[in-house]
């Protein structure tokens, strides 16, 4: 089986079934960018431009999760997690409107994970 790149809590899942309720269908994504940047971004698709070097991680409760093609260099060697705090985290997130924010927990892949890991996908769709 596949080590999967991104995960997410039930407490997570709770806000994206509520988020897709009222706004469709999601995605992520995560940049280095100052400012707000360094949180995970939920955007209604359509609503965020995909860059040419971005890469989608994988899915999570149907959102593609992507990340910014120079910060996956940093990050290739960690499993991510997002999770959900309380209080306003990033206000260009979709989640901000419901006083959470969307964080991401990460840890290091073992030697064994690192050789299963599921594939990129480095096209926007």
């Amino acid at each position: 089986m596949s080590t999967k790149r991104i995960l997410v809590t039930e407490k997570a899942v709770r806000i994206i079934d509520q988020l897709k309720a009222e706004y469709g269908e999601l995605l992520f994504h995560q940049s280095g960018g100052c400012c707000e940047g360094s949180y995970p971004h939920c955007f209604e698709l359509g609503g965020f431009l995909i860059g040419s070097h971005d890469v989608c991680l994988g899915e999570i409760e149907g959102c593609k999760f992507y990340m910014a093609g120079d910060q996956f260099e940093y990050w290739k060697h960690t499993q991510l997690t997002l999770d959900a705090i309380e209080g306003r985290a990033a206000g260009f997130s979709l989640e901000s409107t419901l006083d959470v924010g969307f964080i991401i927990h990460s840890r290091l892949f073992t030697a064994e994970e690192l050789k299963n890991l599921e594939p990129l996908s480095v096209d926007p769709e």
